[in-house]
């Protein structure tokens, strides 16, 4: 017989690759998986699929009965601690004690501290045994843009770029497509379809028009498309400005904008005046303006000085940088991450988390930003 520990670290990988099928798609809620185990055998499954639906607990409760099976006296994998407040769904925990669930095993804790730990007490003044921590860090990292955003209430932000070995993005005439290769652009899909909000400075505008979409084969998406343009000087014909997500589509300006070009972009999309921090619009004021509207996940790719923005004034949390096995060179030639720069190698950014990813030709790097 396998030992308990082996059973619930097996069952709990299942709740999370369930987890994992919604990304994407429950913001402002986490990703959250759930498993009820008989016997040693699963009897029902469930992953919380959108905002306002069904949580995933409720999801597997219903799929055993679905399958005619009672749930009473089973085991309840969930990959995060149930709800015990009413919310646009009512608390998970009233449906598990009500079900007759017997065993409660969870990944990781509310990160909300308003309801961190209730969740526990309350099942187990039940008599329900509940077993923490299992593949906490799997758990924590899979929703660690809902976990930033609900403690500090502004979005989890990731800057991607796609470069050279020697950290270019383009040409000094502005070419970029196509740096890296297919399989790092169809990872880069990923990563688009996973935040909530895309946000890219006007050069890339300019130099690019970009979609800024998500695309899988014929298939296009829109996510909310942000745009730093303190001038308004985005062109009126740019694809931002006139697709089918129009709408989606946001422009941060400033005061000093013309008010010309600001009215003929607000005719065609959202236009927001922001304070001015060192002639720049204030990404805090827009970190927060962004949070308070429910946006737990910001992917900025940039190009350089928007990427240095985010980074050196301490704005991000995560890097995906995409490297090709290509050289540029060229004192000219736009950079990764541009800005002024570290004036000492005591103000460098530190990486940690690690990790390294083979896609093609391309290597991948993904890692935190900051010390822990």
């Amino acid at each position: 017989m396998p030992k308990a520990a082996d059973m619930d670290t097996r069952f709990m990988r299942l709740a999370l690759r369930l987890a994992q099928r919604a990304r994407g798609c429950t913001t402002p809620n986490p990703m959250v998986g759930a498993v009820l185990v008989k016997r040693g055998e699963t009897i029902g499954q469930g992953w919380h699929r959108k905002a306002g639906e069904p949580h995933a607990e409720i999801e597997a409760l219903r799929d055993a009965v679905r399958r005619g099976n009672n749930p009473k006296g089973a085991t309840l994998y969930v990959t995060l601690e149930p709800c015990c407040t009413h919310g646009r769904t009512p608390p998970c925990t009233e449906a598990i004690v009500s079900a007759g669930i017997k065993r409660v095993v969870v990944a990781a804790m509310d990160p909300n501290p308003k309801h961190a730990g209730r969740g526990y007490r309350l099942l187990r003044r039940e008599g329900i045994e509940v077993i923490r921590d299992v593949l906490t860090e799997e758990a924590t990292q899979l929703n660690e843009s809902f976990n930033e955003w609900i403690v500090h209430h502004t979005p989890f932000v990731t800057v991607k770029a796609a470069m050279t070995l020697d950290g270019k993005i383009a040409t000094a005439a502005g070419e970029s497509k196509w740096i890296t290769g297919t399989q790092s652009r169809a990872h880069a899909m990923t990563l688009r379809r996973g935040a909530d909000a895309i946000l890219v400075g006007v050069n890339t505008v300019l130099l690019d028009d970009p979609a800024l979409t998500v695309r899988r084969g014929e298939r296009k998406s829109g996510k909310r498309r942000i745009v730093l343009d303190s001038l308004a000087r985005t062109p009126l014909d740019a694809q931002i400005v006139n697709d089918e997500f129009a709408a989606l589509t946001r422009i941060i300006v400033t005061k000093a904008a013309p008010k010309r070009r600001v009215a003929a972009l607000a005719k065609r999309v959202g236009v927001v005046v922001a304070p001015v921090r060192e002639g720049r619009p204030d990404l805090p004021w827009l970190l927060r303006q962004l949070g308070a509207e429910g946006v737990t996940s910001l992917l900025v790719e940039g190009g350089g000085e928007v990427n240095a923005s985010f980074l050196l004034g301490g704005f991000a949390q995560r890097v995906a940088f995409f490297y090709a096995p290509k050289i540029l060179g060229g004192r000219d030639s736009r950079r990764a991450v541009a800005g002024v720069g570290a004036q000492c190698l005591a103000e460098v950014i530190q990486l940690r988390e690690i990790e390294w990813r083979r896609l093609g030709p391309d290597l991948l790097l993904t890692a935190r930003v900051g010390t822990a």
